[in-house]
């Protein structure tokens, strides 16, 4: 038997509030997902003048971290490398933009954010930012 770690409703209100904070601050219009560490969606927020798809990347950049267990601009980064199609996956939702970072607890994946709407070093930076709270 072994004893497994997530993320609480609670924990990822205070990634949202973290982030929302941010954003808010610079005026940046994004999206925010967190999910558990399958990947499934905790909470979520979309900040005003955020482009509409970034709503479904942030969702699918903490999905593919979450699976993954490692940020998804490094799943994109392996996809060009390796020269191995994203779709290869099997599921739409993997992407490889930057953004997408995994929550750990004790080595383990307890969940992940994903962040979308800035350039794609601004998201990495706020989805470290958000991950580090818990890591």
């Amino acid at each position: 038997m072994y004893q497994r770690f997530q993320l609480s409703q609670t924990d990822a209100q205070q990634i949202i509030d973290h982030l929302a904070k941010k954003l808010n601050e610079g005026n940046h219009g994004a999206a925010v997902a967190v999910t558990d560490p399958q990947g499934e969606l905790i909470a979520f927020i979309r900040t005003d003048d955020c482009p509409l798809p970034s709503i479904r990347n942030a969702m699918n950049k903490a999905y593919t971290a979450a699976r993954e267990k490692t940020e998804s601009g490094n799943i994109g980064q392996a996809s060009r490398d390796d020269n191995f199609p994203i779709t290869n996956f099997g599921d739409l939702r993997y992407t490889g933009w930057g953004g997408g970072v995994p929550v750990f607890r004790q080595g383990q994946v307890v969940g992940a954010v994903g962040v979308s709407g800035l350039p794609e070093e601004e998201d990495i930076k706020l989805a470290r930012s958000a991950a580090a709270l818990f890591s």
